[in-house]
């Protein structure tokens, strides 16, 4: 399969952004899982689809043909639906009835009230951990910050992203906050998204260095800086991405300008 062909078939309302970096093996075509296979063909659609997203191949507000993506993986359009339902519990995807699964385009507006659901949650998160990490929450933490550092030296922009993201969720679960991992998990998902159809090119932008600044403020119990480290590190990703969506938006405005010359 060529390198810029997506794991299924896109159609002209499903046109995807130039292909910033991928491996291999996300190319690889999806088959129907055998019987002993430990990994389910719902399981391998989702990983497909949800790799295509973060790795910002698909533009905002793609249509996914159900009836050609069920060709595609070679499966039934029931096991098909229960992906598509899944991505779209998650905020990956937009469901609309009766016209069928979109990838998300939100408005600036939409992308600052899932930061600002954020900022509040996981500012009670803090709060919960500040002064209280045991011995074994900070080899956890401090360990997966080095899985980011890694990541993001290698180039591993899905890998970035996906455990910068994840960092929040430990976070969450180290508090023993387990009915906020579900809430926690969709904001994360959906900002992560975020960054991906408006700046994949670039891995994450969820520092590690910000990280461990959190990381030390809660081990020395210093709740005023903890709340400052992850307040700040919150809004600058938050900026981060909508800097990206304005210029989108003032890219595609300009094109419109030069349409109109075009035809004077």
């Amino acid at each position: 399969m060529p390198a810029d062909t997506a794991p299924f078939p896109i159609t002209e309302s499903m046109s995807p952004r130039p292909r910033r970096s991928s491996s291999p093996a996300s190319e690889t075509p999806i088959q129907p899982a055998s019987e002993g296979d430990s990994i389910s063909v719902e399981e391998r659609i989702y990983t497909s689809i949800t790799t295509a997203l973060l790795q910002g191949r698909l533009r905002p507000g793609a249509q996914l043909v159900e009836r050609d993506l069920a060709a595609a993986f070679g499966c039934t359009r029931g096991a098909l639906r229960k992906v598509l339902a899944r991505l779209g519990f998650e905020g990956k995807l937009v469901l609309a009835a009766n016209r069928g699964a979109f990838v998300p385009s939100p408005s600036e507006e939409d992308i600052r009230q899932v930061y600002r659901a954020r900022q509040i949650v996981e500012a009670g998160i803090v709060a919960a951990l500040c002064g209280a990490l045991s011995a074994q929450h900070k080899r956890r933490l401090r360990a997966h910050v080095r899985s980011e550092e890694k990541a993001l030296s290698a180039g591993a922009v899905e890998d970035s992203v996906r455990l910068a993201g994840q960092f929040h969720v430990l976070l969450t679960e180290l508090a023993g906050g387990t009915e906020l991992l579900g809430l926690v998990g969709q904001l994360v998902a959906k900002t992560e998204l975020y960054k991906a159809l408006f700046d994949p090119s670039k891995g994450s932008s969820c520092s590690a260095d910000e990280h461990t600044h959190i990381i030390d403020a809660l081990d020395a119990g210093n709740l005023d800086a903890a709340l400052t480290a992850m307040r700040e590190h919150l809004a600058e990703l938050e900026e981060r991405v909508v800097e990206q969506v304005r210029k989108s938006a003032a890219t595609e405005d300009l094109g419109a300008v030069f349409g109109l010359h075009a035809r004077m």
